[in-house]
């Protein structure tokens, strides 16, 4: 993932914001009683790029890689128009408890632009909806060049968006996150009950905005193949304790990398950290023997 990417991560301060003032009232507001649901994943599942994850002899990555993981970030689907058929086949790969969280097809965000999209869309929904309990939420990402001038395209879709399929929104244009318009972006998220991706990538630090719109975390973090990527996970550890006092109800966390080497191992190290401070049980993915160490793969 080169988005964000920096030539010498150590100049960057990668301290946490603080939340947006909105975000702990929010949370607060639907506060309960309701079990924690977490899941996190990496972003891919090929060999290729999570060198040394699989044992020798794989047959089948996604097959292994589910036993490993809870989930994961479907970028498949962006690249190409997903197919039932080819759902149903992901689907029956994966155990009961793995969640999917597809990525729109950019032929929709990208080359659209969400001009004309409404049947494209329902392609897409209709796919993905066969993956039935095993879908956890469908995100859509705007490219860079996408900017507020364009607010009426967005709102259109986002109303007309299936009201079954949970969905998450990632813009990037720097433009969304200043004042008054971020306030009419997230109030609109906040309308429809869609999540407020939140991504954590060296060279866009505005992308930490910390204002949630739902009782739902979505957070895309990159590591910049440095030290400090480690230190990076265990401040969100903090930050998502925070927030799950306050009333959060799940969490949904992507790892990647801008070389994806060890992204299995900063997933194993958050999940380790993540259950240790919040009392969770959720299971640590194996470590290869031809796996070495973090700060060795960096």
């Amino acid at each position: 993932m080169q988005f964000g990417k920096v030539e010498n991560p150590e100049d960057i301060d990668f301290t946490l914001p603080p939340d947006a003032p909105k975000t702990p009232e929010l949370l607060g507001a639907h506060k309960s009683d309701a079990p924690f649901e977490v899941y996190i994943g990496c972003a891919k599942w090929n060999r290729t790029d999570l060198k040394g994850f699989y044992p020798r002899g794989t047959k089948d990555e996604l097959a292994y890689y589910a036993t490993q993981f809870n989930s994961i970030e479907l970028n498949a689907t962006f690249y190409r128009m997903p197919e039932w058929q080819q759902v149903e086949t992901w689907k029956k790969k994966t155990p009961d408890s793995f969640r999917f969280f597809p990525k729109v097809t950019d032929v929709i965000t990208h080359y659209r632009r969400l001009n004309d999209v409404k049947e494209l869309i329902d392609s897409f929904v209709n796919a993905i909806s066969n993956f039935d309990e095993k879908l956890g939420m469908a995100f859509l990402q705007l490219p860079d060049n996408f900017k507020p001038k364009d607010y009426d395209r967005l709102e259109k879709v986002l109303g007309d968006f299936p009201k079954g399929v949970p969905l998450a929104v990632e813009v990037r244009n720097a433009e969304w996150f200043q004042k008054p318009i971020i306030d009419t972006y997230t109030a609109l998220l906040e309308r429809y009950n869609m999540a407020n991706i939140i991504v954590d990538t060296a060279g866009r630090r505005d992308m930490l905005h910390m204002r949630l719109t739902s009782p739902v975390a979505f957070v895309r973090y990159v590591g910049a193949n440095h030290p400090s990527d480690v230190t990076r996970l265990n401040d969100w550890v903090q930050r998502i304790a925070t927030w799950r006092e306050q009333g959060l109800q799940k969490l949904y966390f992507f790892v990647h990398q801008n070389i994806e080497l060890a992204s299995p191992l900063l997933a194993e190290h958050f999940i380790k950290e993540m259950n240790h401070s919040l009392n969770l049980n959720i299971p640590v993915p194996l470590r290869q023997p031809t796996q070495q160490s973090i700060f060795d793969n960096l």
